[in-house]
This record gives C-alpha cells, sequence and structure tokens, in this order.
C-alpha cells in the first residue's frame, strides 16, 4: 500500500520543505515553512482565494487564512478543515500534514500557474 512519510523524497524549495505524494485520490502533503508565506500575491487574479479543500493538522506553528468574511487562525496541535475561498499566511517555522483531494488540488495548482504567466513582470 502507497504511504508518505517524514523520510519520503521531499521538494526542497524556498520557502518550504515539502513531501507528498498520492493515496486514492487524495494528495498528502507534509511541509515545513522556512520562511513567512504570505499567499495573497500567489493567487492574485484567482477570485475567491484556494478553490481547493484541505485537511490536515498543525504540527508546530502558526497559520491564519482569511475568507470573504472572517479569518481563521491555527497553532500547533490543531486540527483543521479549510473549505474553498481562503488565503493563506503562514509563519515560518510551522509544520502541518494536510489532505487534500488530488483533482481539485491540481487544478487549483494550474489556475495559480496560469495567473503567475499573465502577470507582467
Amino acid at each position: 500500500m502507497p504511504k508518505v512519510t517524514t523520510q519520503s523524497p521531499a521538494d526542497g524549495a524556498a520557502p518550504a520543505l515539502a513531501r507528498r505524494g498520492e493515496l486514492e485520490g487524495w494528495t498528502v502533503d507534509h511541509v515545513e515553512f522556512r520562511e513567512p508565506v504570505d499567499g495573497a500575491a500567489a493567487m492574485a487574479g484567482l477570485p475567491g482565494g484556494c478553490s481547493c479543500p484541505h485537511w490536515g493538522y498543525v504540527l508546530r506553528g502558526r497559520m491564519a487564512f482569511r475568507f470573504a468574511d472572517h479569518e481563521e487562525v491555527f497553532e500547533a496541535g490543531d486540527v483543521f478543515h479549510l473549505p474553498p475561498g481562503h488565503v493563506p499566511r503562514i509563519a515560518a517555522g510551522t509544520e502541518i500534514v494536510q489532505f487534500s483531494p488530488t483533482a481539485q488540488l491540481r487544478a487549483f495548482e494550474r489556475a495559480v500557474a496560469a495567473a503567475a504567466e499573465d502577470r507582467p513582470g
């Protein structure tokens, strides 16, 4: 049976060290954020923020998610669910395990890449 562990190969591109695997239609990410992340710039041009839901656990650190009408904060020890429509702000030193429906995650990642190509500069 496939698995993702903290020993899985990592994509070490700044600002995060990420390990990713797929398990029966779900993408599992174990991410250690080396630098603060504000998703507003990456999601510029995407109406409504991230279109993919996520479930997960914060191992250490702090993350905040802006929605159209409120903000949610999660810290070490918190289990989270993020419905579509969120924009992340993640503190350096935060470590999470996150589960996302693979098809929705890939569609969102394609939209982010396309929006980045359309931005000047």
